[in-house]
């Protein structure tokens, strides 16, 4: 149910609050390191380079520099200083077969021998073979096990890898350039170690079909993915009227050319009063940032700015809802220079609650290493692309585009929940 804001006009929430250890960072005499922050240990952050071996390979859009990129522009941005990395294991056989086949296991490990002919989604264009496929694959896995592992354990309150995010892999085939299905893994994980009631939310372009899949009957996981409608986009699911068990698949259709307030005013429509009703133990967030106006593989229109106020959403929804427990992975973004390493990076800050500012300049080693090895590329110069994510929460009298779909998801699920559909106080 929405609050005193419901009728309102809402900025960002990305701002100092009493009481909260937020901080914003920059570059600079001033910036303060992570000794100075209170409530560090509570925050933990899944990185290693061997992570880039999972490579697609030529002119795949899922480029790896994309992560390398971003831990460059968040460590010279001081985001990251002081801050102990986590350095993750490959998972074994025991986790991956939580969620895959035997069958595809071996596949997926024969298949850089066998080539052309393995099957299982393998050898096509979007999920091409490549050397030690198994071994990266299962790495990413490992990965987000780890930063599940340090919430499971306590040892941290929210955790992020920005290597993760693999929505699509499916239990016996590699779908959307995904092989293993981290986030579905990790998922499982948890509810073996300690948690029963654990929210879902992609907000990747694309429908987190691989996760819903996994979990489409199972009480205990509610998942919600806001994504461009599958009329106009692959994989061509995620409509409205796939509701799961009693309501746990939540899917909301965005029209193309939706920008970031639209967007906004979607996911506020739909997403807190569901998590209010199903008070999670645990939010684990996709963050896949395809939906920004510059990616090349789909048509929604948000933008960095846009990606920073729904991270900063989704903090305050798990300290609302699910006791602060968080654990954020990345996902799609194939705008590799000018998006991915600024909305990843104010991902890391918001989970760091180290809060980057809009306005702050690019680090000029940063764009200078960048112009060096992409000379035609256009470098933005902030972090922001100057967009205005201001709101207005749905219930007021206007009809704007994304309206069809708020109506429509409401209406599918809100009932399953014991939420009126058509109140907007709902």
């Amino acid at each position: 149910m929405l609050g005193d804001e419901a009728q309102g006009t809402v900025r960002s929430r990305c701002r100092s609050r009493p009481g909260r250890a937020y901080q914003t960072v920059g570059t600079g005499p001033g910036r303060r390191s992570a000794s100075t922050v209170r409530g560090m240990s509570s925050r933990a952050v899944v990185w290693d380079a061997a992570l880039l071996g999972y490579d697609l390979g030529g002119d795949h859009p899922f480029n790896p520099v994309r992560l390398e990129l971003t831990i460059r522009l968040a460590t010279e941005l001081g985001v990251l200083d002081g801050v102990d990395l986590l350095v993750p294991s490959a998972a074994g056989d025991e986790e991956l077969l939580r969620v895959h086949v035997p069958e595809y296991l071996a596949a997926v490990r024969e298949a850089p021998e066998v080539g052309w002919d393995v099957g299982h989604g393998l050898g096509t264009t979007d999920n091409p073979v490549f050397n030690g496929m198994h071994e990266a694959s299962a790495l990413v896995v490992g990965s987000t096990l780890l930063a599940a592992r340090k919430i499971a354990d306590g040892a941290a309150r929210r955790a992020v890898n920005i290597a993760g995010g693999l929505h699509h892999a499916m239990r016996d085939h590699a779908a959307g350039f995904c092989i293993y299905n981290d986030c579905a893994i990790a998922i499982s994980w948890l509810l073996d170690h300690g948690f029963d009631r654990i929210a879902y939310v992609d907000t990747d372009v694309h429908h987190g079909d691989g996760v819903q899949a996994a979990f489409y009957d199972d009480p205990r996981v509610l998942t919600m993915s806001l994504h461009q409608h599958p009329f106009t986009l692959w994989p061509g699911t995620g409509y409205a009227a796939e509701t799961g068990r009693d309501g746990t698949a939540v899917n909301i259709p965005l029209p193309p050319g939706t920008r970031d307030p639209g967007w906004l005013r979607a996911f506020q429509a739909v997403v807190p009063s569901l998590l209010e009703q199903f008070r999670p133990q645990l939010l684990v967030t996709q963050c896949g940032v395809d939906s920004h106006e510059e990616d090349p593989l789909a048509d929604l229109s948000l933008s960095v700015d846009g990606h920073r106020a729904i991270y900063c959403t989704l903090r305050d929804l798990a300290e609302r809802y699910a006791d602060g427990r968080w654990l954020a992975v990345g996902g799609g973004g194939y705008q590799l220079i000018r998006v991915v390493p600024r909305s990843w990076t104010h991902l890391l800050a918001t989970v760091l609650d180290r809060d980057v500012p809009p306005e702050t300049p690019l680090p000029p080693n940063w764009t200078t290493t960048v112009g060096r090895a992409a000379p035609a590329a256009r470098i933005p110069r902030a972090m922001t692309d100057e967009k205005d994510t201001t709101f207005k929460h749905w219930g007021d009298a206007a009809d704007e585009p994304v309206d069809i779909a708020i109506r429509d998801t409401r209406r599918a699920v809100f009932p399953l929940h014991g939420l009126d559909p058509d109140d907007p106080r709902d």
